[in-house]
């Protein structure tokens, strides 16, 4: 007869024998699928005058000087080899096609002058790009081969957060190493990736993972991983994947018109916060905050305005910024669409045909600032000159923030150089208007401001004490 110790020792084994029951079981999944993923090395002709120099690797455009630390691309060089000769680096892929189409990351196998994909079964076959998207990380190579191991794609609109997912790839140039995880999140969005609504797991990924698949238990593939959150460079507990629509959206397009294209709107958004909300009276914070509207875009020929707030986007909830980028670049271009905005407490819809997303971005010029005098918000503000329109892009009205004292504007963000457009969606064409509008601000309610900040506009709000 068991003894109590005895008794403890049975449950506690029957209960890790339940615990292991109920966890996945992947073998049969890599058996399936190990096949079809493949190691991507590529080789950059080494430049005359960049020789014995380090080749590193611009970060993607947009990351704020405090995250260039934390997000990496990690394709780049893992053995740490910046000798005088050529470049290599090492990566993942996977096929999706029977004739040898091949998937990987834009990033991979950019500026490669030879691109080689090696088999599970040990072959390598050069590889020719057939077309790449630098807005979505992603690119399609071509193998002369048939016959080949292809993944099946699935649907990562149907993922759950929580559920177990897979990735198999070559960290390290290690070939056909398998991590597990789960889903953290959904439709994440990143500096420089606005146009992807990333799939945030805790599989391990490391330099080399990048540009291999991302299965669902199904076993089909979910998304491409891209990029891991990181202070070192190394795996830290937060991996982005490419969801597989965005994916094969590029995909067909490069097929059949040899790139891609996205969709375009032309305004600059943010988040409503909870101040600004109030500010514009609604119950909650809600939707993308239009703080700029681009000269000749689909918006402003729509008469979208500053101050609009987008809550639904081809009848799809808005509830952050960061949701309307993916779905306005996914649309068809010259397609109709429809937009529900609110605009100054009023419901609106909006028709507007989607524009082509321009190739290049803004270029936001620096200011020179000159002393003038103060106002009773505790900031020291001046009408700008033309050469100060000039250098920080603002056509018409507005006003220069020169000092920054202690009072409601500091602790709303206000910085010495901004340029204030609107206060309580009154348009501030000088410093008579500016000193008008804010005498008669309410005390202890929300006031939204809208500045201009080194080219980029932005809401900010604060509250007058009673």
């Amino acid at each position: 007869m068991l003894n109590k110790a005895g008794w403890c020792l049975s449950l506690i084994v029957l209960l890790s024998q339940n615990v292991l029951a109920q966890l996945p079981d992947f073998t049969e999944m890599v058996k399936a699928n190990g096949k079809a993923v493949v190691n991507i090395s590529t080789t950059k002709k080494a430049q005359p005058e960049a020789e014995g120099l380090p080749k590193e690797q611009p970060l993607p455009e947009g990351i704020p000087p405090e995250m260039e630390e934390l997000f990496k691309h990690f394709f780049n060089n893992p053995d740490g080899d910046y000798g005088g000769g050529d470049t290599q680096s090492l990566g993942s892929g996977f096929i999706i096609s029977q004739d040898g189409y091949v998937l990987t990351n834009h990033h991979v196998v950019k500026d490669a002058d030879e691109i080689v994909v090696k088999f599970s079964d040990r072959r390598e076959l050069v590889a020719k790009l057939i077309g790449s998207d630098v807005r979505t990380d992603v690119a399609l190579l071509k193998v002369e081969a048939n016959d080949l191991p292809a993944v099946t794609i699935g649907a990562p609109e149907k993922l759950q957060v929580g559920e177990w997912v897979l990735a198999i790839g070559s960290p390290f140039g290690f070939e056909q190493s398998v991590t597990a995880g789960i889903v953290s999140a959904k439709r994440r969005s990143l500096p420089g990736g606005n146009y992807v609504p990333f799939i945030q797991t805790d599989v391990a990924i490391n330099p080399g993972n990048s540009g291999g698949p991302l299965f669902n238990m199904d076993g089909k593939v979910v998304g491409i991983n891209s990029q891991i959150y990181s202070r070192t460079g190394g795996f830290m507990g937060l991996s982005f994947a490419i969801p597989m629509d965005v994916v094969m959206n590029v995909v067909e397009q490069i097929k059949t018109k040899g790139k891609a294209a996205h969709g375009w709107l032309g305004v600059q958004i943010q988040d409503v916060t909870r101040e600004l909300a109030e500010s514009f009276g609604m119950k909650k914070p809600q939707g993308a905050l239009v703080s700029k509207v681009m000269p000749g875009s689909p918006a402003e020929r729509a008469n979208l305005q500053i101050g609009d707030i987008i809550t639904e986007f081809n009848g799809q909830s808005i509830e952050t910024s960061a949701d309307l980028p993916p779905l306005v670049g996914m649309t068809p271009i010259d397609e109709k669409a429809t937009l529900k905005i609110i605009r100054q407490g009023d419901s609106k819809t909006i028709n507007f045909k989607i524009g082509l997303l321009p190739e290049q971005d803004e270029k936001i010029a620096e200011a020179k600032v000159d002393a003038k005098p103060a106002n009773k918000l505790g900031i020291t503000v001046s009408t700008l000159t033309p050469e100060q329109r000039e250098a920080l892009q603002v056509a018409k009205g507005g006003v220069l923030v020169q000092e920054v004292g202690k009072g409601v504007a500091k602790d709303a963000g206000i910085q010495r150089g901004d340029v204030i457009l609107r206060i309580q969606n009154k348009v501030i064409r000088d410093v008579g208007d500016f000193d008008e509008i804010t005498k008669n601000l309410p005390a202890g309610k929300s006031v939204a401001v809208l500045i201009q900040r080194r080219g980029s506009p932005a809401f900010l709000a604060f509250k007058i004490a009673k």
